[in-house]
């Protein structure tokens, strides 16, 4: 089961710069509202573009998608793992505590 990380500790990783941000719902859900920084990769691309996207498999990677209902985060860090990716979380809460929070987000 992939670690999870708090709110707290993803902003202060991403205000640290020291972590990928991975957006697990991609497509029209990214393009509308994601995290600071956010690539988005979803479970069907982890194959074809990870090694693009995560050069280093030894990285901090941080998933996430909805909120806990959605599997999506889940799932793609579960194959970032099965590929080598050794520092891969999850964000469990996903966007819509992020958001809840008064958190900053973009748009693409």
């Amino acid at each position: 089961m992939t670690a999870l990380i708090t709110r707290d500790e993803l902003k202060a990783a991403i205000d640290a710069g020291n972590v990928t941000v991975i957006d697990a719902l991609g497509g029209e859900y990214y393009a509308q509202q994601h995290l600071p920084g956010a690539l988005p990769l979803v479970l069907a691309e982890v194959g074809a573009e990870a090694t693009a996207l995560l050069p280093d498999r030894d990285a901090a990677i941080v998933t996430y998608c909805t909120n806990p209902a959605c599997p999506n985060s889940g799932q793609v860090a579960d194959r970032l793992t099965a590929l080598g990716y050794s520092n891969v979380r999850k964000y469990r809460e996903g966007i819509e505590d992020w958001v809840a929070a008064g958190l900053p987000t973009e748009s693409a």
